[in-house]
């Protein structure tokens, strides 16, 4: 911090800065906001979190006559002059219709993400939350425009202290309220997102949401307006830090107490789609259920991607029978839509949630016998063709490694997702003692099946390749081009691999022309 400090000591002195003393807190020019920049996205940050006692890495730098990108070209000139090279220079710009009404220059130095943003004071007309006019402010009206009072102090580099000016900064951060320095309903129609971001943090550190702020929150117009100021993209970034966080669940029950769920979560208002009752309230049940038992299975199964895809497709569980029609009649799981569309989130992630849901229903079916090692007799029915010539014995080492060779790496999050509905579905009404033991139980089902598919040898089935190509298989048919038919034996032939872990390639060729003879005399 030491060396940091020293840095934008030099800037001020080599820009000739200094002589400016407006206000002791912005040191002549500079001074470094102690928590988050409304529109930051890092999820760590600088003084505040130091004074709750947590690292941080993340270093927002406030400016009092300059643009962000003005005074990063004369930072990137002056490391130039040092032989030290910028990295990482990006600028964000404002955009008043989407309530991002500051630009933003970043950039990395000494290893370090540093955000410039100059200070502001607004001017608005009567009928709107648009700026009508944008002019540089002091430090003192720039913390009463910010989204909460814990995010509105300032660390003065020239006398190395904190500078609260609301007044209200340390002792909320101290009492762990979350709490906006104006009045909740301007500050959120100013910018809807920050009903989000009091959300996330409220959860993150166990804060108490203000009850103003609440009411505030789940009022008509501000609801309104987070549905229609504010891009999907920063609704769905702030869904998703909330999801990654600490404290999900939390965050996505603020969510659901302040009437939020079906304006962050939107579904297509064209269609008519017949929800479960409480849709809403069953989607936290699962994620709660969920995260519960991530936490008794412990940090070992799952990986941080794997956590944070089967919380998702938890709180989607009760979407996943649900489809709606796209422009050319194609049916599209609701999921799809709510990842892509509603909070614009990578294509992958919907596809890897879409495909856990798939999995679900059969691995339901496979998980007696997985739990009991292989006792009983397995239902074929549905199960295709490929299981006609393989031993019974076989069997549930083939259909459970065709299962996880389509989910792949997220086999456990399907599994986690299956043993929530196993033997029945969760509800949203247990009281606590009977959730725990309900949770209980589930956790020896997982960790039972878990054992059950490595000792079936299956654990990275996935990375087998097949012993057979498809140009094999179309010399014993005596084809010339591919089709339908070669298809089907790559699917009987792996059918085979799997019953048979130890096969080679000629015993499979082998396999392969018996049965196929066998078949033509059949017929």
């Amino acid at each position: 911090m030491l060396k940091l400090e020293l840095i934008c000591r030099e800037w001020v002195q080599l820009l000739h800065l200094n002589q400016c003393e407006r206000h002791c807190e912005i040191g002549g020019f500079i001074a470094l906001n102690l928590f988050f920049e409304e529109d930051d996205e890092q999820t760590q940050v600088f003084s505040s979190l130091q004074l709750l006692g947590k690292e941080c890495y993340d270093i927002d730098i406030a400016l009092d006559d300059m643009l962000g990108s003005t005074f990063v070209d004369k930072v990137t000139q002056y490391l130039a002059s040092t032989g030290e090279e910028a990295q990482g220079l990006a600028v964000i710009p404002s955009n008043p219709d989407q309530s991002k009404h500051l630009e933003t220059a970043r950039m990395r130095l000494y290893d370090t993400w540093i955000d410039f943003v100059n200070l502001r004071s607004e001017k608005y007309s009567e009928n709107s939350r648009i700026p009508t006019q944008m002019d540089f402010g002091t430090a003192e009206e720039d913390a009463y425009r910010r989204d909460l009072t814990i995010n509105s102090m300032f660390y003065n580099i020239n006398t190395s202290s904190v500078e609260d000016l609301t007044g209200r900064g340390i002792d909320d951060l101290r009492s762990g309220k979350i709490v906006t320095p104006l009045a909740p309903r301007e500050t959120f129609l100013d910018d809807p997102l920050r009903v989000l971001r009091a959300v996330r943090f409220g959860a993150r550190f166990s804060f108490t949401l203000n009850e103003e702020l609440k009411r505030a929150a789940a009022s008509n117009d501000v609801k309104d307006a987070l549905a229609a100021k504010i891009s999907r993209e920063r609704i769905g970034t702030e869904v998703d830090l909330m999801v990654s966080g600490n404290e999900p669940v939390k965050a996505i029950a603020y969510i659901y107490e302040l009437q939020l769920f079906w304006v962050v979560f939107s579904l297509p208002h064209e269609h008519e789609l017949t929800l479960p009752q409480e849709c809403d309230r069953l989607c936290l049940a699962y994620m709660d259920a969920a995260w519960s038992l991530q936490q008794l299975i412990g940090s070992s199964s799952l990986t941080d991607e794997q956590r944070r895809l089967s919380l998702y497709a938890a709180l989607f569980f009760p979407f996943r029978t649900i489809t709606y029609k796209d422009n050319k009649g194609k049916k599209i799981p609701i999921v799809n839509y709510i990842f892509r569309n509603s909070l614009k989130r990578k294509a992958s992630d919907a596809e890897t949630v879409v495909s856990v849901h798939s999995a679900v229903a059969r691995l339901l079916s496979l998980i007696p016998f997985l739990e009991s090692n292989g006792d009983g007799e397995l239902n074929e029915d549905g199960m295709g063709t490929e299981l006609v010539d393989i031993p019974a014995s076989s069997k549930l080492r083939v259909l459970t490694g065709f299962l996880l060779r389509e989910v792949k790496d997220f086999w456990r999050v399907a599994l986690l997702i299956s043993v929530l509905a196993y033997p029945s579905p969760i509800g949203c009404s247990e009281d606590a003692m009977l959730k725990h033991n309900e949770l209980d139980k589930r956790k020896e089902v997982f960790q039972a099946v878990e054992n059950a598919i490595l000792k079936l040898g299956l654990e990275k089935i996935w990375e087998v390749k097949p012993l057979v190509t498809g140009k094999d298989i179309m010399n014993i048919l005596q084809l010339k081009c591919g089709g339908p038919l070669v298809k089907e034996w790559q699917q009987k032939l792996l059918a085979w691999q799997l019953a048979n872990p130890a096969g080679t390639a000629d015993e499979c060729l082998e396999w392969m022309r018996q049965t196929h003879s066998k078949r033509i005399k059949m017929e």
